[in-house]
Order: C-alpha cells, then structure tokens, then sequence
C-alpha cells in the first residue's frame, strides 16, 4: 500500500439518536465530541439516526403490508382480467 493516501481507522462509539443505545467499533469516521467507554478510554461519539437498536426490521417492530387487500382493491379497479 502507497504511505499517506488512506484516511486514519481508529476506534469510534456510534450512538443511537432514539435509543441512546451505543456501540464500538472502527472507522475513518471522525468527530469532536468525545465520550469515556466502560474499558476507561475516551473515543469519538458519532450520533446516528437509525441502527439495529431502533430500526424496526430488527426490532421486531415491523410492519405487516396488507397484500390481499391491495389485491382485491386492484381487482375492483381493473377487474379480474383472468376470467375473460
């Protein structure tokens, strides 16, 4: 690898906006706030709207689409064209 072309990975704490929940990972992300993690250092926070925490496909919290009442509102629209 070609010296001084990458940006820096280091340690980061993502935080969701929502939840408060956070967690620690690497990244080339930066930001000026900092926060102290359980093992006594002090990282980059970066607030983030959504993560695994809050999203609803993770939570359980999804929702079920109503695909036989689309069906039958299409049908009264356009009618059954298989029984012509």
């Amino acid at each position: 690898m070609r010296p001084d072309i990458h940006p820096a990975y280091a340690p980061v704490v993502y935080q969701d906006r929502s939840t408060g929940d956070a967690f620690l990972t690497r990244s080339t992300a930066t930001s000026s706030e900092r926060i102290s993690w359980a093992d006594g250092n002090t990282y980059p926070l970066i607030r983030v709207d959504i993560t695994a925490y809050s999203h609803p496909f993770w939570t359980g919290a999804a929702r079920v689409l109503d695909s036989a009442g689309a069906v039958e509102k299409f049908r009264r629209r356009y009618g059954d064209r298989a029984r012509r």
